[in-house]
């Protein structure tokens, strides 16, 4: 594998930082600046999901007749890394990153024709509705019924830990049609408008006390058929490919980011011996092995973005990056919280830009934050990364599918 940039590599890079410089305003740098978890501010993110769109670079993974990139593996890193050097805002994973791919896949030509525009302008926003309360990790053993009545289905049960379900007028649902054969069959993957009558949303309050995370009932709610992605009792194969999809992506340039502004502001921090915290060295010996772990997860993340862009299913391997990956920034986050010393202990969300409300805290009048913005963000992406290792597909099962898989066991 050829890691140097070609001179086209190196063009493409100084045009994509010239547009990042041209169309990042401030407060769309604020916002991704001051992030508390992988979801950005909801209005930073669809403004900027807007200007994306525009130059045609809101959905580069997807296939160009459909409004993607014709980019090479190089170029989508590029894009990604200036983005986050840049401090643009993460556009929201549910509908680009993910159920997009499932209709691109699945999707009758009238589904296409339909959602991917939307998508693309925002128009269409969806959330992803497929744990439920006994059902997490193992997702096949899900409940919700989804009874036939002619044209339609009837849906009736619960999902939880929906993202951004108050926001979204679209939800993308695991139900279950059948209860005979094994489990993972008898399940239907639905795209459920959420506007229809029976639909009820209750925000979950976050250890973080952010609402992103909410509980989405179905009462008697009627779906059309021709909603169905793919064909009826056969969802689970367009669940699992997207799943792949899900834990895929390019993490490593944002932990690289994250890693190097950690050595950045610890080099100015007073350490255990009156020192700089950069010179500790149990400090400094941590950050150079998270820092160095970036970098191996940015050789797995080639090698498997490279395999997709020849045509093949990255399989296993999206199992490893989502553990790797998600470990990983469980790691430097407590990195973080550990160089913002006892100012990073105050509970201040107003100094953020989080992704959700958060209801039950009143800001001091005056707007005071103690030390910078950064101490401020390091508690709230601490408490939210302690989910990344869950969500997704659990880390265990995610080595359960590599002991299978890779080892044969």
């Amino acid at each position: 594998m050829d890691l140097e940039w070609s001179e086209a590599d190196l063009a493409f890079r100084d045009e994509v930082r010239a547009f990042l410089d041209e169309k990042l305003t401030p407060d769309l740098r604020r916002a991704g600046r001051l992030m508390t978890s992988v979801y950005s501010d909801h209005e930073a993110s669809m403004e900027w999901q807007h200007i994306l769109h525009e130059r045609g670079w809101a959905a580069p993974g997807w296939p160009v007749e459909h409004g993607g990139c014709d980019w090479n593996l190089a170029q989508h890193y590029i894009f990604s890394r200036e983005s986050t050097l840049a401090g643009a805002p993460f556009l929201s994973p549910m509908g680009i990153r993910m159920v997009a791919h499932a209709i691109v896949g699945f999707g009758t030509p009238e589904q296409k024709a339909y959602f991917l525009p939307r998508i693309l302008t925002g128009e269409v926003f969806f959330c992803q509705g497929y744990s439920e309360p006994e059902s997490g990790s193992d997702l096949a053993s899900l409940s919700m019924a989804a009874v036939d009545d002619g044209d339609d289905l009837v849906c009736t049960g619960s999902k939880i830990w929906t993202t951004h379900a108050t926001e979204a007028n679209w939800i993308f649902c695991l139900v279950r049609t059948s209860k005979t054969g094994r489990k993972q069959q008898g399940i239907t993957f639905a795209l459920i408008d959420m506007n229809t009558p029976g639909i009820e949303i209750r925000p979950l309050v976050m250890t973080s006390g952010e609402e992103v995370q909410n509980q989405v009932f179905f009462d008697n709610v009627r779906v059309p058929k021709a909603n169905v992605l793919g064909k009826i009792d056969e969802g689970w194969t367009v669940a699992k490919y997207l799943l792949v999809f899900e834990r895929g992506g390019a993490l490593a340039p944002m932990l690289q980011v994250w890693t190097d502004s950690i050595a950045e502001v610890a080099a100015t921090q007073p350490g255990p011996d009156g020192g700089p915290l950069l010179d500790d060295p149990a400090f400094s010996a941590k950050l150079a092995e998270a820092r160095i772990r970036t970098d191996v997860l940015e050789v797995l993340e080639y090698r498997t973005i490279s395999a997709m862009a020849a045509g093949k299913n990255p399989g296993a391997a999206s199992s490893m990056l989502k553990i790797l990956g998600t470990e990983l920034s469980q790691a430097i986050t407590e990195i973080a919280l550990e160089a913002a010393g006892p100012r990073g202990r105050v509970y201040q969300p107003h100094a953020t830009k989080p992704g959700g409300p958060i209801p039950d805290f009143t800001p001091p009048a005056d707007g005071y934050v103690s030390g910078d913005e950064w101490q401020a963000v390091a508690p709230l992406r601490y408490f939210n990364d302690r989910a990344g290792s869950i969500y997704a597909g659990s880390n265990e099962i995610q080595r359960n599918i590599l002991a299978k898989a890779a080892l044969g066991l």
